[in-house]
């Protein structure tokens, strides 16, 4: 998202929107004329990383860090204390898991070592627990013209402060005058690109599991300071990005931090919905004319729709894309928290990218058997509880219905085995597959994940007398030295930091 703006007035929403509706028309004849890219089974991985020095407080300096990692597999985000790193594109097969946990250690190594120079750290986590509300203000934006239209655009269709409001085991009541509290929410993006006939089994897939995903992920239940959900990024994403006052909230009109509100049946649906129910944040017109590229047998890149649909923070989101001149899509899953190591986070891919399979195979889907309602219940279940949470899902068999169960239950008897049947369909190696879904079982067993892990670490802080802020950098550091050392969160210790 950093790249330098331009393009047409940014008062002419007429044109924008013109052009947005010429894209999605162009898309829909992409798809009648089936245009797109043919199976590759190719995932991609992006991780959002944090900035904290060695007293575990955040360090706004992604500028100089970047400018001395000197690589552009690293990236700046929305917050000067955030970083994001790209690993390429993977064909989905054979020992995949572990090249990429290779290429992450590596790569992560090398950007902590260059941070530690000046003064700084990598951390994977979802939410860093020191940051205070003073660190999240506009100020602290990463210097883009990109994120500052963005602030500009979302600050001004809100038209007054942001509300924050968590209920959870603390409450959180504050106030933000920028989208800048957004930046505290760091995750892992898992991308897959599939045919359009394909793509609406993998996205309904995707949506029926992140509630699971989610419960055996959690990493951030800490927020300024206020011990809040097991998983605090989706309230706070939704709350820090929503362009609703409190009167449009009161008629329903959709956020845009959305989980949806309906099993599809083509990709085009979602591209649909975002140019139905969401005002354009960013009218940036592009010269391209898709519909005249298409008349003349070219493939167009749709501009427009593509940066649209980026402002539409859905957490399984449909990506368009272009690569050698030939369309293709993806799901983007954005469920995850970053963290709390690499071997967690390939864990979570293999996890993901084997159940997705196997769900999308199923002759009679989930998505037939679940109604879309209990899946974004389950979603927000497991954001509240995350481990501990109690999921609804269809009973097995064929008796039909729908029942509750513990998650760690689900996952141990129902989900793992499809799960590894999922990663054979994908032809991966078996070694893999038995070492990162072990990391799944034993977490199911232990009752163990990053979240848990944190605040198990902060009661024991203040047991041992420490106060609040004290505790909270104390887990930090001791979360940041175990991370190092590399072994999965549901082997750490839980002593006092």
């Amino acid at each position: 998202m950093g790249e330098k703006v331009e393009g047409c007035d940014l008062h002419d929403r007429h044109m924008y929107r013109r052009k947005l509706h010429d894209c999605l028309e162009g898309l829909g004849r992409l798809l009648a004329q089936k245009r797109f890219d043919r199976p590759r089974n190719l995932m991609g991985l992006e991780i959002e990383l944090n900035l904290a020095g060695p007293d575990g407080m955040p360090r706004m300096m992604n500028a100089q860090v970047l400018e001395r990692i000197a690589s552009q597999d690293f990236q700046t985000e929305l917050g000067m204390f955030n970083l994001e790193v790209n690993i390429v594109p993977h064909r989905l097969v054979g020992r995949v898991l572990d090249q990429l946990a290779e290429e992450l250690r590596t790569g992560l190594g090398y950007a902590h070592r260059k941070a530690v120079e000046l003064g700084a750290g990598i951390v994977m986590i979802g939410i860093l627990p020191t940051l205070a509300q003073h660190d999240l203000v506009s100020a602290n934006l990463s210097e883009s013209d990109r994120y500052t239209l963005l602030n500009d655009q979302i600050v001004t269709a809100r038209g007054e402060d942001f509300a924050l409001d968590i209920a959870g085991v603390e409450r959180l009541s504050c106030t933000a005058t920028s989208i800048a509290p957004e930046a505290a929410c760091t995750s892992v993006q898992l991308h897959l690109q599939v045919t359009p006939t394909r793509f609406p089994d993998v996205w309904n897939a995707a949506q029926a599991v992140a509630a699971v995903q989610i419960a055996m992920g959690a990493n951030s239940p800490f927020l300024f300071g206020r011990e809040l959900w097991r998983e605090s990024r989706p309230p706070l994403f939704l709350q820090a990005t929503d362009t609703r006052p409190p009167e449009l909230q009161a008629q329903g009109v959709r956020p845009r931090t959305w989980f949806g509100e309906r099993w599809v049946t083509s990709p085009y649906e979602l591209f649909e919905e975002n140019l139905r129910y969401f005002p354009a944040l960013l009218p940036i017109c592009d010269e391209e004319e898709p519909l005249r590229v298409i008349e003349a047998g070219g493939v167009p890149k749709l501009h427009e729709l593509a940066l649209h649909n980026g402002t539409v923070y859905r957490w399984n989101r449909p990506v368009y894309g272009v690569v050698d001149g030939v369309p293709h899509l993806r799901v983007e899953n954005r469920v995850l928290p970053a963290g709390p190591t690499v071997t967690d986070v390939i864990a979570n891919a293999a996890f993901y990218y084997g159940l997705v399979r196997a769900l999308a195979d199923e002759s009679r889907p989930v998505w037939h058997r679940l109604p879309f309602a209990a899946a974004a219940e389950n979603f927000d279940l497991a954001c509240r509880h995350g481990i501990d949470a109690e999921l609804r899902w269809p009973r097995p068999g064929r008796g039909g219905g729908v029942t509750t169960v513990p998650a760690v239950k689900l996952v141990r008897d129902e989900l793992l085995p499809l799960a590894a049947a999922g990663l054979d369909a994908w032809n991966v190696e078996s070694a893999d597959r038995d070492l990162y879904l072990g990391v799944i079982e034993e977490r199911c067993r232990r009752r163990i994940n990053g979240a848990s892990w944190q605040t198990e670490c902060y009661y024991r802080a203040l047991e041992a007398g420490l106060e609040r802020e004290a505790a909270l950098a104390a887990v930090t550091r001791r979360y940041c030295a175990l991370a190092q050392e590399g072994e999965p969160v549901h082997s750490w210790p839980a002593g006092p930091p």
